[in-house]
């Protein structure tokens, strides 16, 4: 059994420096690689920042410690949060045999490897600089303080894109990726609680509906508006039975609505609001793809937990998810697509639909934990 230590401030986006309170963190992707590690026996405890602590009391099967942000007008919470009491912390506990932290460009990876290189891991995601004040603090902290002040970090990258990037600054930088993962034993208990079938049988047994589903905040970059034209060009190809159902909330929705209203497809057009997990997987799992037509995004939670449940991505080429759906054939990745993709997706259904049930136990929170223990077998 090994000690291990997640830090990973930021637990969930927020557009703007107002972050949006929540009632639980169970539904992160941190939290579910928190629950890989113990499912592998190993103890547990992460550390965040108190600005995203859920407004309702939850109990964890590990350790959950915030901690306070200060100078907010300089370390922004939202993207670039610091924590004082890590330091100390980190002096006073030695006890832990891995500390997992998240991102290079990070105050409190800097932290880790400066107070406890040897057991420091950086789990790296981004894959150009960030845009803040024209990126010039991106520039200097990766040229800089990353190159110099972070060189004996160990670095594993989320994607291939985050692979090209980091691997310019840093010397440790893993050839073996990590995904976000997700648990599939929670996944199917939410499935079978809604089709009453055995768990070993639901994922065979859900078969896909005349409906396309959209997980997504509601805003600009995410681009819903030029899914929903691409559906109603679908529809209008004799195709009026089918679905779209769009999960999630943001500053767009009465626009979207307006647009919805315009090109008449009220009827076809389902806008769900804010779901738990609880309720908006059964709707993706019975879909026929997962839309994705985002302007800007990373590693995207949401295209990890579609593959997990068998239903294929529609997606452009943005996400750095969209490398391996490509290479494994687990849905369409084209950039400006149209109802044509549609077409194909549903034509083609059970052909990705197979693939996405044998690639989706290397998506499994255990086996990101497994990865990131062999990792440091190899390296450390």
């Amino acid at each position: 059994m090994s000690n291990i230590l997640i830090i990973n401030p930021i637990l969930y986006t927020a557009e703007t420096n107002e972050i949006p309170k929540v009632d639980s963190i169970k539904d992160t992707m941190i939290y579910a690689l928190c629950m890989g590690f113990m499912h592998g026996g190993h103890k547990v405890t992460l550390i965040a920042a108190q600005d995203y602590r859920p407004v309702k009391s939850e109990e964890y099967p590990f350790t959950v410690i915030y901690m306070k942000t200060v100078w907010h007008r300089v370390f922004l919470p939202r993207c670039f949060p610091y924590m004082p009491q890590l330091r100390e912390f980190l002096r006073e506990h030695g006890e832990y045999d891995l500390i997992l932290s998240s991102e290079i460009f990070a105050t409190w990876s800097y932290t880790a490897v400066r107070t406890r290189p040897a057991e420091t891991l950086i789990w790296h995601e981004l894959a150009a600089h960030n845009h803040m004040l024209r990126q010039m603090p991106s520039k200097v902290w990766y040229n800089i303080v990353a190159r110099w002040l972070m060189r004996r970090a160990l670095v594993v990258p989320r994607s291939e894109a985050a692979a090209l990037f980091i691997s310019q600054f840093m010397r440790r930088v893993s050839d073996t990726l990590v995904d976000h993962g997700v648990d599939l034993e929670k996944l199917e208990r939410i499935l079978c609680t809604e089709n009453e079938v055995a768990p070993e049988n639901v994922l065979a047994q859900t078969m896909p509906e005349k409906q396309f589903a959209v997980v997504s905040q509601l805003i600009d970059r995410k681009r819903i508006d030029r899914i929903i034209e691409a559906f109603v060009e679908f529809v209008s190809g004799g195709q009026e039975a089918y679905r779209l159902y769009i999960i999630g909330s943001g500053e767009q929705e009465t626009k979207l609505r307006a647009l919805v209203k315009e090109r008449q497809v009220q009827e076809q057009v389902v806008f769900c609001g804010r779901m738990t997990h609880e309720q908006l997987l059964p709707i993706v799992a019975a879909s026929q793809a997962l839309l994705v037509y985002t302007s800007k995004d990373n590693n995207m939670v949401s295209i990890v937990e579609s593959i997990a449940v068998g239903t294929p991505v529609v997606t452009t080429a943005v996400p750095y998810n969209a490398a391996y759906i490509r290479r494994e054939a687990l849905g369409i990745v084209q950039d400006d697509w149209t109802a044509q993709a549609l077409r194909e997706i549903v034509e083609n259904n059970a052909f990705y639909r197979k693939n996405c049930l044998g690639y989706r136990n290397r998506l499994s929170n255990d086996y990101c934990a497994e990865q990131f223990l062999n990792i440091c077998r190899k390296y450390m």
